[in-house]
């Protein structure tokens, strides 16, 4: 009797991949007009969020500067400063949205129309007066403004830099 040979690894041999019954390119050109077409869609629609975010940048710059304003009512000092500074921000702002001289000269009743017409959201009724007694009122009467007021003031202005509206 004799013993059959044990196969060996070595023996083994790897099967040849098969080719698939079909082509993975397409059979008509309408495919490759409808890839070119949704290529074409999609880089307007990146070049589209690119150029929105550029424009943007002087809201998010704002925002940022707001920010610290508001951190900076803390102390004194700095509530100080930082209550003077928001309207310098919002005109700073405006201007930058709008890119006319004729906004600079804007103040009292025509700044409030300004500030209302652009907003998306109701602003409060004497927000520009108070943005006019913030920038000239004397030191004393600007740091007696109650807390929430001044909370009312930064919230709206926050509102007002996110939402105003830009002709383009």
């Amino acid at each position: 009797m004799t013993t059959p040979a044990l196969p060996n690894i070595d023996q083994l041999q790897e099967l040849p991949l098969t080719t698939p019954p079909f082509s993975y390119l397409p059979q008509t050109w309408g495919w490759l007009v409808l890839l070119l077409m949704v290529l074409c869609a999609t880089a307007w629609w990146a070049l589209h969020r690119w150029r929105r975010w550029q424009r943007d940048r002087y809201r998010r710059e704002a925002l940022l500067m707001l920010e610290g304003l508001e951190h900076s009512l803390s102390d004194t000092a700095g509530r100080l400063r930082g209550l003077r500074q928001l309207p310098v921000l919002l005109k700073r702002v405006a201007l930058s949205a709008t890119s006319t001289a004729a906004v600079a000269a804007l103040s009292g009743a025509q700044w409030q129309a300004f500030l209302t017409t652009h907003a998306r959201v109701p602003l409060p009724e004497h927000f520009a007066t108070r943005l006019f007694s913030l920038a000239y009122a004397p030191d004393a009467e600007v740091l007696g403004i109650g807390e929430s007021e001044v909370q009312t003031l930064f919230a709206a202005s926050r509102t007002w830099i996110e939402t105003h509206h830009v002709a383009v």
